[in-house]
């Protein structure tokens, strides 16, 4: 198999979780940068990382780099890159996305327009046709243009990878999956400790644990765009990558993982997603208000994306809310808390500083990712754990 160089873009601020997943799936990182990750692999590597990355948004194949200030360097730049190597002349092919930053280029439509002209320049020379009827399968193509560094990716993907395929129904303002086991790949926890969300939803962070539990690839019941490229990539090396998943799937476990909420139908939603994900065994959904969160047991994790109150009819009721969330963290002494929002407030009201705080976008959100740590275990605890 081919050396090939792939990049991975992620939630900005989670740069670190998606370059440990890569080194623990097998491959060398080369660099990470604001919101992606490169890495080395192959072919099988296209497959491995599709399926198996909790925390990546898609998976492309960086098929040029170049400098450009001006248009007409962009169409050169583009022009100049063995296009024939990757889409056949019945190809439908595209510039999906265009990002610019601190560059002159700056215009997306732009870009996307004068880039689709150099393809079909180029590809017109190599195929000896004028006009491509586009009527096979799908090529889109991403362009970063970083001060004034462009640099394109074929999207081996499709539909990013935080749709894993469970979640039909949602709540208004569900957390994406891949966010979700990033923030949970930040805390110390495993399937061996107590995970509570209280404010779960429609269940992504339980389920995105559990999954986690038991070791259910996360893309293991769904299709990628590169499947189809049967000149790129063979079938089976595609059907190889996802009998390997399967074949480290364990849900014979037991483990703690309970979601609450006040809302009845969200507790319906949430069970109905986690039925789908196939892990309904491994987590306690149960209708809760979060004055109400106990737990009996010991060294605990609260991992949760309580409201932030952005409608202006909440944001007095916030304070109440965050307040109550860190009386009852407080009557869990061993316990930590994880927690996601974009209320300000938010210490303040738990009444304890963060031991670490990350800033993280949330799409175009900015976020925080407050930190309150508890005590270890005792080793002894651990090892009986283990």
């Amino acid at each position: 198999m081919r050396t090939i160089e792939l990049m991975a873009p992620c939630h900005f601020g989670l740069e670190s979780v998606l370059k440990n997943e890569i080194t623990d799936l097998g491959y060398d990182v080369s660099k990470v940068e604001d919101g992606r990750v490169t890495f080395i692999g192959d072919e099988e590597a296209i497959c491995r990382a599709n399926i198996c990355l909790r925390t990546a948004e898609r998976i492309l194949i960086k098929v040029g780099a170049f400098h450009a200030e001006t248009f007409e360097e962009l169409f050169q730049g583009t022009k100049a890159i063995e296009w024939e190597n990757y889409i056949p002349s019945n190809g439908r092919f595209w510039v999906a996305k265009a990002g610019s930053v601190k560059s002159k280029l700056f215009s997306p439509s732009d870009i996307q327009s004068v880039m689709k002209k150099a393809m079909v320049d180029r590809m017109s020379h190599h195929y000896k046709i004028d006009r491509f009827p586009e009527d096979g399968d799908s090529f889109p193509f991403r362009v970063f243009i970083m001060k004034d560094e462009v640099t394109i990716g074929l999207d081996t993907t499709g539909e990013s990878l935080h749709k894993r395929g469970y979640r039909k129904l949602t709540a208004k303002a569900p957390i994406a999956e891949n966010l979700a086991a990033s923030l949970i790949m930040l805390t110390p926890w495993n399937k061996n400790r107590i995970l509570v969300d209280p404010f779960c939803g429609s269940g992504t962070f339980a389920i995105e644990a559990a999954l986690m539990a038991a070791n259910i690839a996360p893309g293991m019941n769904r299709r990628f765009t590169a499947q189809s490229w049967k000149h790129l990539i063979d079938g089976q090396t595609w059907k190889d990558a996802f009998e390997e998943a399967k074949d480290e799937v364990c849900t014979d476990i037991e483990c703690d993982i309970q979601g609450f909420d006040i809302d009845d139908e969200m507790i319906s939603i949430a069970r109905a997603n986690a039925k789908l994900a196939g892990v309904d065994n491994l987590i306690h959904f149960q209708r809760r208000d979060v004055a109400q969160l106990s737990h009996h047991g010991k060294y605990g994790f609260i991992i949760t994306n309580p409201p932030y109150g952005e409608r202006i009819m909440e944001k007095d009721q916030m304070a109440d809310l965050y307040t109550v969330l860190g009386e009852r963290f407080k009557q869990l002494d061993t316990w930590s808390l994880y927690m996601i929002t974009a209320y300000e407030q938010a210490e303040r009201y738990i009444g304890r500083k963060a031991d670490k705080n990350r800033k993280i976008y949330n799409g175009m959100m900015k976020t925080y990712y407050y930190q309150f740590m508890g005590p270890k275990p005792p080793k002894k605890a651990q090892n009986e754990k283990q």
